[in-house]
């Protein structure tokens, strides 16, 4: 994957009505998921958040999978929103209820709902959906990615110097090993770039890089749930998705780096020699 996800819709049944169905599914989730929502934290101790963001998850997936398998019979659904690595080959649906559950339990706004049809391990189809604001992000494999139905165009910038930019981790509890690369990355970036923003979820990042207010975004972190959405939008809107080495990016890949294409390799110079 790069400026494009080297998958087109031809012959695949991945037409408007598709996409059509899929939004509407994941706006009828959103909906729960916003009633579900309080501007304080829910829960104290960590069994607390962690039963309120199960809770989330079931409340919401009950709404999510049946449509979402009816719409694409033959594809099988990825159960673990937290798991990484390729898939078997085939159709597979990767969702995630409620990204950015650990904000939405905290009160906070940015979180969301996401679909993604991914295909031999590569997105095809996503829709991302902001219940808060109402915005929904969409792209399909060679039809572009869009907001609310307006196209997205990435960052034209060709300085680093100058790039809004972005990391997070993508799970608690990820190895220490991890979370030295983080900080490294965020070193280095602060050094090279403009602003470093670090924060969660992927997918509310990315977001902003196909819309061309962030210019890039990178994670050490192979969780489908939080990439493939953005992934696919970033490549839809003409970005340029990799791994942090600059090699083509798919589910099997251990790192993550989605850029404006005018600073990739600057970006890459940047991360590759952390090991």
């Amino acid at each position: 994957m790069s400026t494009s996800t080297g998958t087109t819709t031809s012959g695949t049944g991945l037409d408007a009505t598709l996409l059509t169905r899929v939004t509407e599914t994941v706006r009828t989730a959103g909906d729960l998921l916003r009633e579900r929502h309080t501007p304080h934290a829910r829960g104290v101790e960590l069994d607390e958040i962690v039963a309120e963001i199960h809770a989330n998850d079931d409340a919401v997936l009950n709404i999510l999978k049946e449509p979402l398998m009816a719409a694409r019979p033959g594809a099988r659904w990825a159960e673990d929103e937290l798991a990484g690595g390729a898939l078997p080959p085939g159709e597979w649906w990767i969702v995630d209820p409620a990204e950015g559950n650990i904000n939405h339990v905290h009160g906070m706004s940015d979180w969301a709902v996401t679909a993604t049809l991914v295909r031999d391990n590569h997105p095809v189809l996503t829709a991302v959906h902001l219940p808060l604001t109402g915005d929904w992000y969409t792209a399909v494999a060679g039809h572009g990615a869009r907001l609310n139905g307006t196209p997205l165009r990435v960052s034209a910038k060709t300085d680093l110097g100058a790039a809004l930019v972005g990391t997070g981790q993508a799970r608690p509890g990820e190895d220490e090993h991890t979370f030295h690369r983080i900080g490294a990355s965020v070193t280095g970036m602060l050094i090279r770039g403009l602003v470093v923003r670090v924060s969660v979820p992927a997918t509310l990042q990315l977001i902003h890089v196909a819309a061309g207010r962030m210019d890039a975004f990178w994670q050490f972190s192979d969780v489908r749930s939080g990439l493939v959405a953005g992934a696919l939008l970033v490549a839809e809107a003409g970005g340029t998705v990799t791994d942090t080495r600059g090699n083509p990016w798919d589910l099997a890949g251990d790192d993550f780096l989605a850029t404006a294409p005018g600073i990739h390799a600057e970006a890459v110079s940047v991360l590759s020699p952390i090991a």
